[in-house]
């Protein structure tokens, strides 16, 4: 009897699989790598069976490749599933996959009134994709709002209507209208702005979204008003720089963003080399942006892992523990366990074309805050001991108010320090006049008298640490708190002030 050819015309088993091929150069298996090959049951030896995958030490690889062999037909849970009968295999005739750094793909759908789920049909008969311009590299991430698809590439940002299309009349205006279409057409956004290959640097909030364009060396935000490159409000050459260096040659760098619902802030933290070693010291930078003020606000001391937003709370990851922000359980400046203080830098350039002499400095706010550094604008270079030099004036630190008290001891007339009141008086409150090395309270605003700290430079006739204040067109101040006032408290700094005076009517 001769033998004859059955047309199978449906399926009992429905069969989910996943093989992962092993490079026969290296002996290692590459990264994202699947092979969806062949059907499960039909010997590796027949074309497009299911392959035994090997690893580098002649084991197999099971926990890489797998098979799910399913009796429902659309897998959903309790669904009526098909009779257990013979089995039907279907061989393709070309089964490796094919990848599209640019396309997207989409499935049937689930209809919550009719219970008909059609997420896993991808249906070969209708055209299901959508290419984006290959031009503007791969698609990095994807973020739906209402009806509306944002589609981020590496050099480019677009939209699309979701269910919907535009009909554009020969006067340019546009109508929405209903369409079959899941995916309408993509419209780019003005600027040839991207994501480069940093998804994670991705914060919405509100209609708002906020990411870094490290291939422009730009930070962005996406709103009803398009882009807007947000990293030009007071520090394009921070983020030129920064961005720059990002990538290292041991690895790229992440830049982790994450929007701040407490504080209402977009927070963002570049870092470089992300391979954590105890070793080697890592580079990064975390900032903030806030909206209100269109600029960017603060540098934090942390350098989280992961960074999400929870019921108006702000959380942070290092490594493997979770970190609540903004609590009031912990000093200020407390961040993963380690207290740091804070700093200001603020430049004082008043009638920028004339030399001075600055002689004193002056702030507004809590006690608490000291001097860390004061520094005058450099000189033109000079030629000197074989090399080209810069010479700069710069001032004593000045002590904070409660950091510079000091009593003079009744008994030997030597100063006593607040911190040895105890050990020499016997109490922290002992019944003396207090005296101030650093900054004095004067009608509730705290000022001190600037000490020169520098050497001579070429063309000084009053020179070096002879004279008080320190001179040139501008300073440059920069103000920390410190640890003896209100450990771990609120330290306010309202408004700083310096006296000067003209150098010679020039």
């Amino acid at each position: 009897m001769a033998g004859i050819i059955v047309e199978v015309k449906y399926f009992n088993t429905f069969v989910l699989k996943k093989s992962v091929q092993t490079n026969t150069q290296t002996g290692t298996r590459p990264q994202n790598q699947p092979v969806w090959n062949g059907s499960f049951g039909v010997p590796s030896t027949v074309a497009g069976g299911y392959p035994v995958v090997t690893g580098s030490n002649g084991t197999t690889e099971s926990e890489f490749s797998w098979a799910i062999e399913e009796s429902r037909i659309r897998g959903g849970y309790n669904n009526t599933s098909v009779d257990f009968s013979p089995k039907a295999y279907l061989v393709e005739d070309e089964p490796n996959a094919s990848i599209l750094i640019n396309s997207l793909i989409y499935s049937g759908i689930f209809n919550s009134r009719t219970g008909i789920n059609d997420t896993n049909v991808f249906s070969i008969g209708k055209d299901i994709t959508k290419s984006a311009d290959p031009a503007n590299g791969s698609i990095q991430l994807l973020y739906a709002e209402d009806t509306n698809l944002t589609v981020f590439q590496q050099y480019k940002i677009s939209r699309a209507l979701i269910d919907k299309d535009a009909i554009y009349a020969a006067e340019g205006g546009g109508t929405v209208t209903a369409s079959n279409l899941v995916i309408g057409v993509l419209q780019p956004y003005a600027g040839r702005f991207g994501i480069s290959n940093n998804p994670e640097s991705f914060a919405r909030y509100g209609y708002r979204k906020y990411f870094a364009d490290k291939n422009n060396n730009a930070v962005l935000r996406l709103s009803r008003d398009g882009l807007t490159e947000i990293s030009k409000y007071g520090m394009q050459d921070f983020f030129r720089d920064e961005l720059n260096n990002i990538d290292t040659s041991a690895s790229p760098g992440v830049i982790q963003g994450s929007y701040d619902l407490y504080t209402d802030q977009y927070i963002m933290s570049l870092q470089q080399d992300p391979v954590y070693n105890d070793i080697r010291t890592r580079q990064f930078k975390t900032i903030a942006f806030d909206d209100s003020i269109n600029g960017w606000t603060s540098l934090f001391t942390y350098e989280p892992t992961l960074m999400f937003s929870l019921r108006n709370k702000f959380f942070s990851m290092k490594e493997d523990k979770l970190w609540l922000h903004n609590s009031d359980l912990v000093n200020r400046g407390s961040f993963y366990g380690v207290d740091n203080p804070s700093t200001v830098t603020v430049i004082f350039n008043p009638d920028p074309i004339r030399s001075k002499t600055f002689s004193t400095m002056s702030y507004e706010g809590n006690s608490g805050w000291k001097l860390s550094t004061l520094a005058s604008d450099g000189t033109g270079k000079d030629y000197e001991a074989l090399a080209w030099n810069t010479s700069l004036d710069t001032a004593n630190s000045i002590f904070s108010y409660y950091e510079g008290e000091y009593i003079i001891n009744p008994a030997n007339g030597a100063a006593v320090t607040r911190a040895n009141y105890n050990a020499v008086f016997g109490t922290i409150d002992p019944p003396y006049p207090r005296l101030y090395a650093g900054f004095d309270r004067k009608e509730n605003a705290y000022v001190a008298n600037l000490v020169n700290s520098s050497p001579a430079a070429r063309g000084e006739i009053i020179f070096g640490n002879v004279i008080s204040g320190i001179k040139g067109f501008y300073a440059t101040a920069t103000f920390s708190t410190d640890t003896t006032t209100d450990p771990g408290g609120e330290k306010q700094l309202f408004s700083v002030a310096s006296d000067f005076f003209s150098n010679n009517g020039y």
